[in-house]
């Protein structure tokens, strides 16, 4: 009989209750060797991210590349259009809502007044790239393969794509609960836990409310675009909606998204073109979820939550979560290097950022995955003869 593995929503819940539990009485000299471990391991983190930039952007973008263009053109602008949309729309939620329920903010965790257990030693690993070179780099070896054509480049990044969805799924997901464990275990000595869990509980219910207006206002233009109900369309969408909950995967959710897709009235040849694409490229939930945990996060700092710095990030965001891996918690990793450079995420804001995000990440990846269906349905609907003819055309060639 096979032993059930424990999922990863259920082992940062018990990261989470454990750190929580174990902080209030343990000894100072346990609690540093979680610090030093959580200093290694955001280091290892801070050292990967450019390396996941590189990754899978360019290999994605090369991927883009393939095919109708002027299909691939419209899905592409319309999901980059939807995903901003969502971002501004947290924004603007979370720094009007998020204010009245944090309004004292915490000290830094990385103060030296804060109470955190202090490291045994600092190994000092540093990335091999800046993220913003990395992210320039990745777009501009990404457009190069696409232009040329480049089987062998595309082969060779596509592999070192693979080595790096290894190192997140074998390495560091596994590894993440024992970080979330520590920082927990270290804001519980700190004397901190018990607000800050109490503050994003609220933050969450804020979280799913959106993701829910997102998919209405989606659906209402596919409705009014294809002359269908909204509601009537969600509702057909609802499979595919909790499949991703379960499995936390937009490309595990792929085959549901589809047939669903089909259900609700797109082409068979529209949705098996859009749907794979739309997996990989159209992020909205997830972008509710990072701008609006962001904000949490910063306030809980006491520092500054301004529009100009936010639209630069979203922007960012909505290009580097391009092709996040396909494993719980990719768009976060993906994110971690924008976080840092453009808002002023510290080690210990990233780690938190990271258990706050994975802790929903299935109802993120639910609204993904469910308005992809939304906007196949306006792509089916715009397209005309000609486009479809080269939907043929790129299917045969395998795109």
């Amino acid at each position: 009989m096979k032993k059930r593995k424990l999922g990863l929503l259920t082992r940062i819940i018990i990261a989470i209750a454990l750190g929580g539990a174990l902080g209030n009485f343990v000894p100072e000299w346990f609690v540093r060797i979680f610090a030093t471990y959580n200093n290694v391991f955001g280091e290892f983190i801070n050292f990967s991210v450019p390396l996941i930039i590189i990754a899978f952007i360019a290999s994605g973008i090369a991927e883009l590349g393939k095919g109708s263009q002027r299909l691939l053109g419209a899905a592409t602008g319309i999901a980059y259009v939807s995903t901003l949309i969502a971002g501004f729309f947290a924004f603007f939620v979370a720094s009007s809502l998020l204010p009245r329920v944090i309004s004292q903010p915490t000290e830094s965790f990385d103060a030296p007044g804060a109470g955190l257990a202090t490291t045994f030693v600092d190994i000092g690993i540093e990335p091999m790239i800046g993220v913003m070179s990395a992210l320039v780099f990745a777009f501009v070896i990404g457009i190069g393969i696409a232009s040329l054509k480049s089987k062998v480049l595309q082969s060779g990044f596509n592999e070192f794509r693979e080595i790096i969805q290894k190192l997140i799924s074998k390495v560091i997901i596994p590894l993440l609960p024992f970080h979330i464990f520590g920082i927990f275990l270290n804001m519980t000595y700190a004397g901190e836990v018990a607000r800050i869990l109490s503050i994003f509980a609220l933050v969450f219910v804020a979280i799913i409310v959106m993701h829910w207006i997102i998919l209405v206002a989606q659906y209402s233009i596919a409705g009014m675009v294809s002359g269908r109900s909204p509601f009537a369309l969600i509702k057909t969408m609802l499979p595919a909606y909790f499949t991703a909950v379960g499995t936390q995967s937009s490309a595990a959710t792929i085959p549901v998204t589809l047939r669903q897709s089909i259900e609700a009235g797109a082409s068979e040849r529209v949705a098996g073109f859009t749907v794979p694409l739309f997996a990989t490229i159209h992020l909205s939930g997830s972008m509710v979820t990072l701008v609006t945990c962001s904000v949490g996060v910063l306030l809980l700092n006491g520092m500054p939550v301004d529009f100009p710095i936010y639209a630069k990030f979203i922007f960012l965001l909505a290009l580097t979560m391009v092709a996040a891996p396909g494993v719980p918690g990719g768009a976060v990793m993906a994110a971690l290097g924008i976080l840092a450079s453009v808002l002023g995420f510290t080690d210990t804001m990233l780690a938190l950022m990271m258990a706050l995000y994975l802790a929903q990440d299935s109802f993120g990846t639910a609204t993904n995955v469910t308005g992809d269906g939304a906007l196949t349905l306006i792509v089916d609907k715009i397209g005309d003869k000609e486009t479809s003819s080269e939907i043929d055309t790129a299917q045969n060639t395998g795109a």
